[in-house]
């Protein structure tokens, strides 16, 4: 990007959780992680200064950014709106409609189609990260991938594995439904301003089919949440409503545990079971 074209310098908001990305080094890593191509429908949330979007516009592909700080967008439209296939949206994350950017023709297309999936990409927020990801994570059918840099402690739930304190209905509903992959870290000197923990950038790629074809993902949600509900209590506690204690040894599955101890197959187990004694 280019001094004359480059949005203006911005102080950070507090309440927006806004710390912007400017090493170049790191910034070149995750375009190299993403590897944008024309024929992709791309769609990065919390473009801020526009550090990323310039690799990813470039790249001839086309761009949905979304933008809820309203005075970055002048700034943004000023350096990017040149480029036909970029498209800003000044909105919440939080209460976007991604499956409206498919229903959007793409005017710049030679035949003025859509691509079959949306690729997203961004520098997430600290304060919202978690149920932003849940939302995306509703949207898998639509998506092919996601990128993100999110503090270091999100990724580690994300990627976790069972019988560690990481272990929860985050890192259990994002493997249900895609390969978890923790790419690298990014230090705080990174940003301006720097933050004070470190950050990770983390890719999900959802399952085209899914491993588990049987199980009803409702009925896992429901499941895991009442299941980690109170995570020093037990399973017997926790899942009294929703099966028995003898329900549970019958799957080979110790009652007196707790959630964080059990695989991901277990849960599918206990909801596979729990689904089929559920009247339709």
């Amino acid at each position: 990007m280019t001094a004359m074209n480059r949005p203006q310098q911005h102080r950070a908001r507090k309440r927006f959780g806004q710390n912007f990305l400017h090493d170049a080094s790191i910034i070149d890593r995750i375009a190299a992680a993403v590897q944008p191509r024309p024929e992709q429908h791309l769609v990065e949330i919390g473009p801020g200064q526009g550090a990323l979007t310039e690799s990813l516009v470039t790249s001839g592909c086309r761009l949905d950014v979304i933008e809820l700080d309203r005075d970055l967008v002048p700034g943004l439209l000023a350096a990017f709106c040149v480029h036909p296939r970029f498209k800003l949206h000044s909105a919440d994350a939080l209460d976007f409609d991604f499956a409206s950017l498919l229903a959007a023709a793409d005017p710049a297309s030679p035949t003025g189609g859509n691509s079959a999936r949306l690729r997203v990409v961004g520098n997430l927020p600290y304060n919202i990260s978690t149920p932003l990801i849940f939302k995306l994570l509703q949207n898998c059918a639509i998506i092919e991938d996601m990128h993100f840099m999110l503090q270091l402690e999100v990724v580690e739930r994300l990627a976790a594995t069972p019988g560690t304190r990481d272990w929860g209905r985050l890192g259990i509903m994002a493997q249900y439904l895609c390969r978890v992959e923790h790419l690298f870290d990014v230090p705080p000197h990174a940003f301006r301003p720097p933050p004070k923990v470190q950050s990770a950038i983390v890719r999900l790629t959802p399952y085209r089919e899914s491993p588990w074809p049987q199980c009803s993902e409702p009925q896992l949600r429901q499941l895991v949440k009442a299941a980690f509900a109170h995570r020093r209590k037990t399973l017997r506690n926790n899942l009294k409503e929703i099966i028995s204690s003898s329900q549970l040894e019958a799957l080979g599955i110790d009652p007196g545990a707790r959630a964080e101890t059990l695989e991901l197959t277990q849960f599918i187990e206990i909801s596979n079971a729990v689904h089929a004694q559920t009247p339709v």
